[in-house]
């Protein structure tokens, strides 16, 4: 695969300000998107504006296949057996949410999750605690920040009906073992939903060889629209939830006492849909596809590379995480000692254009328990070049002196 002409498919490239490039290395937050995703949104737009499954004229007709390809994409992309078993949502968070209001969870049921999960996959469990008495155990991170599976194994218990996890940190990049986690969750008899957020844009996904029972993901970090997701589920998982959002497009019929909930997925997508979002999630995976993840990883951990040399003399930077890059996929977070991370990340984006993300990413627990007010994070992505990395390290040198 070329890098001048992946970078040649995503027109942001062109873009400047005050005559100097834009450098994004801020992929972990959002992805940049490809002309050919942002044309099959706009074809939506421009030539079969209508709805699915509700009219029975070309337009609609139109609309229904085009989002029916791209369940079926969705399915091909993550393994799935069978295209019913994705289900559309506006993100990552929405699909935790859906699962965690859909199960069946009782008074003294546990679900296990790790130290430094994102929000989303926090504080809708913290939420049924409060709701229906279950059980939130929390498995923090071994000191460098990688998956400790000793302590996973002995916190598993019959008291623990589901295991949410994140695939991949979107706090310091660091991937699960899933493989082993889901096989020692089964052995205990308990269900595994896996957040793949951070995970889906960057490494091959098979849901089946996994043998997870969820997964969710979200189009904005995997080259696709902004609020398009997907929640995947065995078709039996699927079954036995109860439908959370419900109303129009969830029934397939209704008296004034009662109805008859349509069958999988469509139960679970109430409302109208974003149409053109769905079309290009499917077109961002078809993307991302053929670009391929063996060249994904490669250019990542390339780029990583360098960010690692370059900060590595950098005084009283604390990088958060493994200080190996291959365990970080393509993000290097950091903080330095006396600075405040905002004001970095605002002179970078001043001084350079670079385009970093700076806070508590979402990981307000973590950095609370470890009393970090925040840090500031580089994601690299495969469109990245050493060039514009030689840029950031460079001017986040500068900074250092200036501070």
């Amino acid at each position: 695969m070329n890098l001048d002409a992946v970078r040649n498919d995503f027109p942001f490239f062109q873009e400047t300000s005050n005559g100097k490039p834009i450098i994004y290395l801020d992929s972990a937050c959002q992805s940049l998107r490809p002309r050919s995703v942002v044309e099959a949104m706009n074809e939506y737009y421009l030539r079969y504006p209508a709805c699915s499954g509700r009219s029975y004229h070309k337009l609609a007709s139109q609309v229904t296949q085009k989002c029916d390809e791209a369940r079926s994409q969705m399915a091909r992309f993550l393994g799935a057996a069978k295209k019913e078993e994705i289900i559309f949502t506006r993100n990552t968070t929405e699909g935790i949410n859906l699962v965690a209001n859909s199960l069946d969870l009782k008074s003294g049921d546990a679900v296990l999750i790790g130290g430094k999960e994102h929000n989303s996959n926090l504080i809708p469990w913290q939420m049924l605690v409060k709701k229906k008495g279950i059980q939130l155990k929390i498995l923090p991170p071994r000191e460098d920040g990688e998956f400790d599976l000793a302590n996973y194994e002995k916190l598993l218990d019959e008291s623990v009906k589901l295991v949410s996890l994140g695939y991949s940190s979107n706090l310091d990049g660091v991937t699960i073992p899933a493989e082993q986690v889901i096989r020692l969750a089964h052995r205990n008899g308990s269900m595994v939903l896996l957040d793949a957020a951070q995970a889906a844009p960057h490494r091959k996904i098979n849901v089946r060889a996994l043998d997870v029972d969820f997964l969710v993901l979200s189009g904005h970090k995997m080259l696709g629209p902004s609020g398009s997701g997907v929640l995947y589920g065995k078709a039996s998982r699927l079954d036995a939830l109860s439908p959370f959002l419900v109303g129009g497009d969830t029934v397939a019929n209704s008296t004034y006492e009662s109805c008859e909930f349509l069958p999988v997925p469509e139960r679970f997508e109430a409302g109208l849909q974003d149409y053109a979002g769905i079309i290009g999630l499917g077109e961002a995976s078809r993307y991302l596809q053929a670009v391929g993840f063996d060249f994904i990883q490669k250019q990542e951990l390339l780029l990583n590379q360098a960010v690692n040399e370059g900060i590595k003399n950098i005084d009283g930077l604390k990088l958060i995480g493994p200080a190996d890059p291959s365990r970080r996929g393509g993000i290097t977070t950091f903080y330095i000692e006396g600075i405040d991370s905002h004001r970095v990340a605002i002179m970078l984006d001043q001084m350079a254009n670079v385009c970093v993300r700076s806070g508590q990413h979402c990981v307000h627990s973590w950095f609370n328990a470890h009393n970090i007010k925040g840090s500031v994070r580089s994601s690299v992505y495969f469109y990245n070049t050493l060039s514009e990395v030689e840029i950031f390290v460079d001017n986040l040198k500068k900074i250092r002196k200036v501070l």
